[in-house]
């Protein structure tokens, strides 16, 4: 059976979260504050720790900086209201695996919980290069667990933003990075992508850099992008050819979602641009 540990200073939560926890068949051990989290982690060994970050005494952000130097530790979701980007960054500064956000849902939690004790073993931590709110840089493994872990990060980043934005860069940055983590990073954990995020007052710009050798637009027969106009689905033929899953539409609804789509000449570098009016 697997075992949690809840930190949590509210009794109201703690006590929906434990209860919830354990009707889905968890082992659970809630306590109040950072402190308390420190000494349970001396006695028992678990497998994951809820942490809320603003509690009395020791608060989220101090404990997973002191869990950062134990050689075994449990895997960190954070649960918070405050969705700031300094602290959603220093979260992931410090190693924390996954964000969930307050108010809690019983049903998002036990899902969540399921996800993350079955992802396997993280080959090394996303890297948070710079963590202004106006100018974040990681580099992220070249693993898809990774990359679904920074979307849910990233994307609160642009909560503020008319969802209509929101969704259209969402969609663009998903499947940039997913590309750049499975073409260029060949899904080598031990290779990582960078990624710049940078807020303007009238624009958003991220940009992705791969470590592959690049591409050429013209090599992309599995791509919709290289597709005649009087042929627009001849890619399906190349990727059932080549054992493909369906699908190679993702560049050109890239395309479609933002203002400016811009490779560098290898094509191992994209930059997007999405105009806020």
């Amino acid at each position: 059976m697997k075992a949690i540990l809840i930190a949590e200073d509210d009794r109201v939560t703690r006590h929906l979260l434990q209860e919830t926890l354990k009707t889905a068949g968890y082992a659970v051990t809630a306590v109040a504050d950072g402190a308390a989290v420190l000494k349970a982690l001396k006695k028992k060994k678990y497998d994951l720790l809820l942490l809320d970050i603003w509690m009395p005494r020791v608060n989220g952000l101090q404990l997973l900086a002191r869990l950062r130097k134990e050689p075994k530790r449990p895997r960190v979701v954070v649960m918070t209201s405050d969705d700031t980007p300094e602290t959603l960054l220093s979260a992931v500064r410090e190693q924390a695996y996954q964000f969930l956000k307050k108010p809690v849902d019983p049903k998002t939690v036990v899902s969540q919980v399921k996800a993350v004790l079955a992802a396997h073993p993280v080959a090394r931590p996303i890297e948070v290069v710079s963590a202004k709110p106006d100018w974040v840089e990681l580099r992220v493994p070249c693993d898809l667990e990774a990359a679904e872990r920074i979307q849910s990060f990233m994307n609160q980043l642009k909560a503020d933003l008319p969802e209509e934005v929101r969704e259209s860069v969402g969609q663009a940055f998903r499947e940039l990075l997913t590309n750049a983590i499975e073409w260029g990073g060949k899904l080598d954990p031990n290779q990582t992508v960078r990624v710049s995020f940078l807020r303007a007052r009238r624009m958003l710009l991220y940009r992705i850099s791969d470590p592959g050798p690049g591409f050429r637009f013209e090599g992309l027969t599995h791509s919709a992008i290289t597709n005649p106009d009087d042929e627009p689905y001849a890619h399906d033929r190349v990727r059932e050819e080549k054992g493909l899953r369906p699908g190679g539409f993702g560049i050109l609804l890239t395309r479609a979602k933002v203002d400016e789509l811009i490779y560098n000449e290898a094509q191992n570098e994209v930059v997007f641009v999405k105009y806020l009016s």
